[in-house]
């Protein structure tokens, strides 16, 4: 498995809200999606970028970070191989990723993604 870009997942009570402050202040005014209840802005010149969760729509749990991989399927073996507790299986979302939730040993949630091409 390679890491190919890790997002921070903010927390917010509203999504809406919450962009505006992201693009306005911040200046991450691309909007690279919004489904309701997640949105990632990226600021075009960097290409920095966060994503806005109020709560996740499938898992039982919320992620702290998103963990963009090369192979997905690799990544849960190998966590499963290690021991690792799994949060949230393997899973296609209707939406189109193919994800897993993986406990941290300090006890932090991530989401380990493969978006489909």
């Amino acid at each position: 498995m390679r890491v190919m870009r890790i997002t921070a997942n903010l927390r917010v009570s509203d999504v809406e809200a919450a962009k505006r402050f992201y693009a306005d202040y911040l200046g991450l005014s691309t909007e690279e999606f919004d489904m309701g209840w997640v949105a990632r802005l990226t600021a075009p010149e960097t290409g920095a970028h966060v994503q806005l969760v109020t709560r996740d729509a499938s898992a039982p749990d919320d992620a702290v970070v998103s963990v963009h991989v090369d192979d997905v399927d690799a990544a849960y073996s190998e966590a499963r191989e290690l021991g690792y507790e799994i949060v949230y299986p393997l899973t296609t979302e209707p939406w189109g990723v193919r994800r897993f939730f993986v406990r941290a040993p300090d006890g932090n949630i991530l989401n380990i993604v493969r978006h489909r091409e």
